[in-house]
């Protein structure tokens, strides 16, 4: 067995009661909700907190989230986990999606189609999800979504589907 120097790194993740934000999001438009949320206003979602996600903009039909990876997030072959990714482009479809919804009224992702196009690695700037509303519908939305990094490279793209709830 190869002796790996072993120097222990940690990382803290604190996070608000996430369904009393999710009570109070009933009570506003989708775009008003997370626009609450990007401005601090109301805590964000504890995903957001495990990443260290953060809304840059939200506009009606399209959002955009940031983060900067970190090790933490490494899989066992030495670069961001695919699911980093995957949990971005979801988040940013859906919201994008929630971002054209009436108040009381939800979505929920029914398919996600994830395509990876080039690896991911920590210290090398943030990386960028924009998500933006295809089609809006009442009972079925489509958006698509990418990350791209701190050079405009394109890392990732997403098309998914979501349900509306009413």
């Amino acid at each position: 067995m190869t002796d790996v120097a072993a120097e222990t790194r940690s990382k803290t993740i604190t996070w608000q009661d996430p369904l009393a934000t999710a009570r109070l999001g009933l009570t506003m438009t989708g775009f008003e909700y997370l626009t609450a949320i990007a401005e601090g206003r109301i805590p964000g979602p504890p995903i957001a907190a495990h990443f260290g996600m953060r809304w840059e903009s939200i506009g009606h039909g399209e959002v955009v989230a940031v983060i900067e990876p970190d090790e933490s997030m490494y899989n066992p072959i030495g670069m961001v986990h695919g699911g980093v990714a995957a949990t971005m482009l979801d988040s940013v479809v859906g919201c994008a999606v929630h971002s054209t919804l009436p108040a009381g009224v939800g979505y929920s992702s029914v398919e996600l189609k994830v395509s990876y196009l080039r690896a991911i690695h920590a210290g090398r700037g943030e990386i960028r999800a924009t998500g933006r509303v295809v089609k809006e519908g009442s009972r079925i939305a489509f958006a698509e979504g990418e990350i791209r990094d701190a050079e405009g490279k394109l890392l990732a793209t997403a098309s998914g589907t979501c349900v509306i709830t009413r």
